[in-house]
């Protein structure tokens, strides 16, 4: 058994076969998965020095598209990274790649984009001068059932959500080390994924997707001073407030959150996904009505949006 065969995590998808011959937009060309790659050079692979986004296809419409286009032009600006490309030429790559796979919905796609080539394999970013890579992997994806109905198990780890200062969570950036890190962590304490607590001490997100916990009917996440900036998180903090569920942003230790009713995880390809124990315990009785009810909010939401 490998070591990973007995872990969930909230990525976990269901056997698809057509993805094993997906093709790839490299830098405006399209390449079978076999033959798509970045040179050794890459600043990406090299220092990690590039932004991505995750982004998923209902109905031929690209879920949130706007929303994630703000963070990704965002997170670029602030690290004076040029994408070359303004945002209907990147609709344009995306819709290029979709049709050529012959994709359509239920797509999850990876956009990514670093620095460039470097001329020498040093930190300086001047060294990238033939910039910047842009990378769009596009899968048939489908969140496996299983997730939906037994959740995850989650460990909390010694390792935190950075100071912004020391390097902001809120990049979306390929330096994920300290997510990686995390990650392994529960792993190795026997859980599927981590939950990570900011500097103070406070829980805040997991490696890979924001925390929300449900106490006495109220919905609480993090004050978000030190998570991921999630468009998934922020469409459920505005579903709340608009049916009338109590939501709050604010500061929770762990002792509530093992005295939590429910707890849910939040991402762009899971949506929302139950947590079924954190640490061992379980987390509430199994019912999870409220997880249910918000989980149905996003659903008519997405119908809204794209029609499917």
């Amino acid at each position: 058994m490998s070591q990973t065969s007995h872990h969930r995590t909230t990525h976990d998808a269901e056997e698809d076969p057509r993805n094993r011959d997906i093709l790839i937009y490299v830098n405006g060309q399209l390449k079978h998965r076999s033959e798509a790659t970045v040179s050794v050079y890459d600043s990406g692979f090299m220092l990690g020095d590039g932004m991505w986004e995750g982004m998923r296809l209902y109905n031929g419409k690209w879920l949130f598209f706007d929303e994630h286009m703000d963070r990704l032009f965002e997170s670029c600006k602030a690290v004076s990274l040029d994408i070359g490309m303004d945002r209907a030429a990147i609709r344009e790559a995306l819709d290029m790649t979709a049709r050529a796979n012959g994709m359509v919905t239920d797509v999850h796609c990876r956009l990514m984009v670093t620095r460039g080539v470097k001329d020498r394999p040093f930190q300086h970013p001047s060294l990238s001068r033939s910039g910047p890579t842009v990378v769009i992997i596009m899968e048939h994806s489908r969140p496996a059932d299983l997730l939906k109905t037994r959740g995850v198990r989650l460990a909390t780890v010694p390792q935190v959500r950075g100071l912004p200062h020391s390097q902001d969570p809120k990049f979306n950036s390929h330096s994920k080390l300290n997510c990686v890190i995390a990650c392994l962590q529960a792993m190795q304490a026997g859980a599927d994924e981590a939950l990570m607590l900011d500097p103070h001490g406070f829980v805040n997100t997991t490696n890979a997707c924001n925390f929300f916990i449900v106490r006495k009917g109220e919905v609480w996440t993090s004050t978000g001073d030190y998570c991921m900036k999630g468009i998934t998180r922020a469409k459920v903090i505005a579903l709340c407030r608009a049916a009338g569920i109590p939501v709050f942003e604010r500061n929770f230790s762990l002792v509530e959150v093992y005295g939590a009713d429910e707890a849910f995880l939040t991402g762009t390809f899971g949506a929302q996904t139950p947590v079924a124990e954190i640490d061992g315990k379980p987390i509430g009785n199994g019912e999870r009505p409220v997880t249910r009810r918000i989980q149905e909010l996003y659903r008519d939401l997405i119908r809204r949006e794209t029609g499917a």
